[in-house]
C-alpha cells in the first residue's frame, strides 16, 4: 500500500519510513504543510501519516483542507501534545486517527494496518487464498502450512491481488499501487514480478495458472471455482508450525536495533545544535531580555525535541524536554523561580543525549542480483547475412538485449504469430537479398522476391504498430529506400557502417508505442487537468497534473517526467517563464516541452519557440493528438542520444 509520510523531523522520517517499508508499505516523505497538500491533490494514496507541527501549513489545517477539497484517504496525526483538547481538534478536523509521540512503532504499524483495512474489500487481517495465507501483521505468506519467500514487490502484488480477488488490474494501476511517485517503472518490470511471483506459487504447489493474464485489460487472481476442474497442488490441512520463525523474527529485530542506532549517530549532532539554541534563549529569557517570539522559538525546539528523542526510546532525555516545553508555554506565565529552573533542565538534557550512544553495529545490507532476461529488449533477426548475424548478437547481449534469429520471412511471419505478449520483438531487423535488391531498381511492377517482404511490413505495420522493422542492404538507392518506407518500414544502407553502429540503429527503434511515459502538465484550469487522465490514459501516458506553478520545481523533481506540457497564462509564474528557467538548466535542458493553450496567437506561439518549446498546440484536442504529438518528441530525442 502506498503511504504519504508528511513529517519536518529527519530522524523520525528514517525511522517510519524504515518501518512501514519494512511491513511492504510504499513510502513518499515531505516535510512541510504545503508540499503535503501537494502530494495528497497530485497523487494517489492509501493513507496519510500527518504530524501536527508542520512549517508553512499545519497539520489541523491540513486535514481540514483535504477533507473539504473531498478527500476520503484514511489520515493519522501524530503529535508530541497529549492533552485531550489537542485530540478533540484533530479529531474534529477530519482525522481518522490520532497518536501521541513517543510511540511504539509496533502500535502504528498495526494503526496504520487497521486503517488500511477500512477501505478494502477485504478487511481482515489474514488473507485466504484456498492453501494460500497471508498474514498482514506479520507479512508472513504460507501455501498449505508451508512458508513461501517472496520479494518485497511480490508481496506487495499478492497481498494487492488478494485484497480484491475479483478485480483486474492494468500495468498502469500496479504501478500506481505499488511505487513510489517517483519511480515509475516499465510495464516488462511488473510482467518479471508478476512472473517470479508465478513461479513461485507453482513451485510451492498452486495451480500453474493462478494469476490470469487477460490481454489488453490487466491481471487478476482467478477464483478457486474457476480452478476446481484444473489439479489442485497441494492438499493437507494447514496446520504444520513453520520453524524458523522465531529466529527470523530475531533477526528482524537485530536489524532494526542497528538501525536505530545508526540513525541516532546521525541525529544526536542535530539535537545538539538545538541545545545551543536552546540554551542561548533560556540564558537571556532568566535575565528577562528575550522576547515572546524567542520564547516562542525555544517552545518549538523543546517540542520537536520530544518527538525525535520518543522515536528512539530515549524516555527519559525526553521527560526533561517536555518539562521545559511546559515552562515555556505562552499560555501560561513564568514566574521567576520557574525561569531560573530553566537552565538546570536544560544542562541535563544536555548531559542525557550526550550519554545516549550507539552500542549495536550498522546492519549489513544485501543486494538482490537476480535478474530476468524476459524482460530485456528483444530484436528479432530475418534472413541477415552470417557475417552479420553472428557480431549483432554478441554485442546485443553485452548491451542487455536479447536475439532471436530466423532464416526468411515466411519463419518470422510465424514467430509473430505464436509469440506471447512478452515474447514480441521489441524491433525487427530484416537482411535485403540480392536478388530483391537487384527487383528494386527496376520502377515497374513488384518482382515476386519483394512482395513477401512488402506484405511482411504492411501487416507489421497494421498489426504490431509499436514494433518497427529495420531492412538492411549494403546498397543504397533512393528507390529502395522509397518503396520500403512507403510499405511501412525503415531503411538502412550498411555500406561502410560497423557492427555496432548497425546496433545503434536498431536500439534507436526501442521506444515501443505502449511503453510507460511520465507526462508533467502544468495548468491552473482545474477542471481541464481533472479531465486529462482520463483522456490519455489509453495511450499510455502517466500523468502527473499540477495547478500551482509556484511548486513547479519541487514535484518536477519528483516526478522525473519524460515529457512536460506548460499552459502559457497562470497566477505568479507563467509558461514562458518555466520554460526559460528549464532551458538553462544542464539537467532539464533538454526535456521535451510542449505549450497546450486557449490562445492562438501567432505573437504568442512565435513567443513559446523562442523560449524553447519543442511543440505548441491549441484547445481542444484530442486525447490521441496530444499523445502523438508527446511520443513524437520523444522518439526524435532517443534517436538523437543515440546517435
Amino acid at each position: 500500500m502506498k503511504i504519504l509520510l508528511i513529517e519536518d523531523d529527519d530522524a523520525s522520517i528514517a525511522l517510519l519510513t524504515r518501518s512501514l517499508t519494512a511491513q511492504h508499505h510504499i513510502v513518499d516523505a515531505v516535510k512541510d504543510g504545503e508540499l503535503g497538500w501537494t502530494y495528497a491533490s497530485t497523487f494517489d494514496y492509501h493513507a496519510i501519516v500527518l504530524d501536527i507541527m508542520l512549517p508553512k501549513l499545519d497539520g489541523i489545517s491540513l486535514c481540514q483542507k483535504l477533507r473539504n477539497a473531498g478527500y476520503t484517504t484514511p489520515i493519522l496525526l501524530l503529535t508530541a501534545q497529549d492533552n485531550t483538547t489537542a485530540k478533540v481538534q484533530g479529531l474534529d478536523a477530519g482525522a481518522d486517527d490520532y497518536m501521541v509521540k513517543p510511540f511504539e512503532t509496533a502500535e502504528l504499524i498495526a494503526r496504520v494496518r487497521a486503517l488500511l483495512r477500512r477501505g478494502s474489500t477485504n478487511p481482515l487481517p489474514i488473507l485466504s487464498w484456498g492453501d494460500l495465507l497471508l498474514d498482514s501483521s506479520s507479512c508472513e505468506v504460507t501455501y498449505n502450512g508451508q512458508p513461501l519467500s517472496l520479494t518485497t514487490k511480490e508481496y506487495d502484488l499478492l497481498e494487492l491481488f488478494l485484497r480484491d480477488t475479483y478485480r483486474v488490474f492494468s500495468s498502469e494501476e500496479i504501478i500506481d499501487r505499488l511505487w513510489s511517485s517517483d519511480d515509475f517503472p516499465a510495464e516488462a518490470t511488473v510482467r518479471s514480478h508478476l512472473r517470479r511471483l508465478r513461479h513461485k506459487l507453482q513451485a510451492a504447489g498452486a495451480p500453474p495458472d493462478s494469476i490470469a493474464t487477460i490481454h489488453g485489460r490487466g491481471y487478476h487472481l482467478k477464483s478457486l471455482q474457476q480452478l476446481e476442474e484444473g489439479e489442485r497442488g497441494g492438499g493437507g490441512d494447514g496446520g504444520t508450525e513453520h520453524g524458523g520463525s522465531e529466529s527470523t523474527t530475531t533477526r528482524q529485530q537485530q536489524q532494526y536495533l542497528a538501525f536505530l542506532q545508526e540513525t541516532w549517530v546521525k541525529t544526536k549532532p542535530q539535537c545538539q545544535e538545538r541545545l545551543v539554541e536552546l540554551r542561548a534563549i533560556v540564558d537571556r529569557l532568566v535575565v528577562e531580555t528575550s522576547s515572546d517570539l524567542e520564547r516562542q522559538q525555544a517552545h518549538q525546539i523543546a517540542h520537536k525535541l520530544i518527538g525525535t528523542l520518543g522515536v528512539f526510546g530515549l524516555t527519559a532525555a525526553m521527560s526533561i524536554a517536555r518539562e521545559i516545553e511546559v515552562l515555556l508555554d505562552l499560555d501560561t506565565s513564568l514566574a521567576p523561580t520557574e525561569a531560573k529552573k530553566l537552565p538546570t533542565l536544560v544542562a541535563e538534557l544536555s548531559r542525557n543525549i550526550e550519554a545516549a550512544a550507539p552500542t549495536q553495529p550498522p546492519p549489513t545490507t544485501t543486494v538482490d542480483t537476480a535478474s530476468d532476461r524476459s524482460s530485456l529488449p528483444l530484436l528479432l533477426l530475418v534472413d541477415l547475412p552470417s557475417n552479420l548475424t553472428q557480431p549483432l548478437t554478441t554485442l546485443a547481449t553485452q548491451r542487455g538485449c536479447r536475439t532471436v534469429t530466423v532464416a526468411t520471412i515466411a519463419d518470422a511471419e510465424n514467430y509473430l504469430t505464436t509469440a506471447i505478449n512478452e515474447q514480441l520483438p521489441t524491433a525487427i531487423l530484416i537482411g535485403l537479398g540480392i536478388e530483391r535488391q537487384e527487383s528494386m531498381l527496376h520502377r515497374s511492377g513488384y518482382a515476386n522476391s519483394e512482395r513477401p517482404l512488402f506484405d511482411f511490413l504492411e501487416r507489421v505495420a497494421r498489426q504490431f504498430p509499436a514494433r518497427s522493422v529495420l531492412v538492411l542492404s549494403e546498397r543504397d538507392e533512393l528507390q529502395q529506400r522509397l518503396e520500403i518506407v512507403r510499405h511501412g518500414g525503415k531503411f538502412l544502407g550498411t555500406s561502410g557502417l560497423t557492427t555496432a553502429q548497425i546496433f545503434i540503429a536498431a536500439t534507436s527503434l526501442f521506444q515501443p508505442a505502449n511503453a510507460m511515459v511520465k507526462v508533467m502538465v502544468v495548468d491552473d484550469d482545474l477542471d481541464w487537468l481533472h479531465a486529462l487522465p482520463k483522456l490519455l490514459a489509453p495511450w499510455g501516458l502517466k500523468l502527473t497534473t499540477l495547478a500551482d506553478p509556484l511548486q513547479f520545481w519541487t514535484i518536477l523533481q519528483s516526478v522525473q517526467p519524460d515529457a512536460l506540457v506548460l499552459d502559457i497564462k497562470m497566477p505568479e509564474i507563467n509558461g514562458f517563464e518555466l520554460c526559460q528557467v528549464l532551458r538553462s538548466d544542464p539537467h532539464w535542458r533538454h526535456l521535451p516541452i510542449l505549450f497546450l493553450t486557449a490562445a492562438n496567437d501567432p505573437i504568442a506561439q512565435q513567443e513559446a519557440f523562442n523560449v524553447g518549446a519543442d511543440d505548441y498546440l491549441c484547445k481542444p484536442i484530442g486525447g490521441g493528438e496530444l499523445a502523438r504529438r508527446i511520443r513524437h518528441r520523444l522518439a526524435r530525442l532517443h534517436a538523437a542520444q543515440l546517435a
